[in-house]
């Protein structure tokens, strides 16, 4: 009996550990994410519940969230929405089994106002966000570069919560090139750093690998796309696929040992993009199965 006791003891302990064995994504660092923009004809409930049919457990969150009202979508600054709309989708994302901590937050525009930038902080710190995803606002004149981010390293050390600096598309976007993100954030805190949005930097014609060189040390988080082409009428297409080289940004990742999350923002298909984005991610754990055995 004791022997068939020990057995049984045995049995839980090896089928627990083997149930906590981290995926090959996790034993380089990284967390898989769905950015909730991506579901933006969406609630933000709806977005949650996408995210867990396939399979991810995590999430970041948008800049603005859709909420619903008397059935619905109801468009709100996520800084700002009530303690109740929070808790709601907070519980919500429990009961999907998704992890309710956002991995991030953002796009938003800290500015020379510290007053209006400090609530952008608070509403981060009550959410529990510990990455802010923000385009400094900068008004396209690099002499307010130097002051803005002042504004942005003070708070950010005061909250002890990372900015992570976004690219749009060039050549408007003020960001869209990768020196302009290292001269913010040359001689400052660790806090401060680069989303890098992969597939911007190819809509502007730049190649992410060598981007994400020049970014080396500095890359928090990431907006991850693959594209059909390059140029401003790219469009998203299934991880793999494209002409983005997805495998080599990932491989690039590893030797800068990369530890943080990758996050999908599929702008394409709007309606119907789930079964695309699940094959982003079989391709994406596909991938790291490879690069975890090496």
């Amino acid at each position: 009996m004791k022997t068939s006791l020990c057995l049984i003891v045995s049995f839980v302990l090896t089928s627990w550990a083997a149930a906590q064995e981290p995926t090959p994504a996790e034993k380089l660092g990284w967390k898989l994410a769905i950015h909730s923009y991506t579901f933006q004809k969406f609630s933000i409930f709806q977005a949650i519940d996408k995210t867990a049919d396939m399979g991810v457990k995590n999430m970041s969150i948008s800049g603005s969230v859709n909420l619903l009202e008397d059935g619905k979508i109801k468009k709100s600054s996520t800084v700002d929405m009530s303690a109740e709309d929070a808790k709601a989708i907070k519980d919500h994302m429990i009961e999907k089994k998704v992890d309710p901590t956002f991995v991030n937050m953002g796009v938003v525009k800290p500015g020379l106002d510290e007053a209006a930038s400090r609530k952008i902080f608070e509403g981060a710190k009550r959410l529990g966000i510990s990455v802010l995803v923000a385009e400094p606002e900068v008004h396209d004149k690099m002499e307010e570069l130097g002051p803005v981010m002042d504004v942005v390293e003070k708070l950010a050390k005061e909250y002890n919560i990372k900015v992570a600096i976004h690219n749009h598309p060039g050549p408007k976007n003020f960001y869209w090139n990768p020196d302009t993100i290292l001269t913010a954030v040359k001689d400052r805190s660790p806090l401060l750093g680069a989303c890098a949005d992969v597939g911007h930097w190819v809509r502007s014609g730049l190649d992410p690998i060598e981007c994400l060189k020049k970014l080396e040390g500095r890359v928090i988080t990431l907006h991850f796309k693959d594209l059909n082409e390059k140029g401003p009428k790219a469009h998203d297409v299934i991880w793999g696929t494209g002409i983005s080289n997805v495998k080599g940004m990932l491989v690039e990742l590893k030797r800068q040992k990369f530890r943080g999350a990758i996050c999908v923002e599929y702008e394409y298909n709007w309606d119907n993009s789930a079964e695309d984005i699940g094959e982003c991610a079989t391709y994406f754990n596909t991938v790291c199965e490879e690069l975890a055995l090496k």
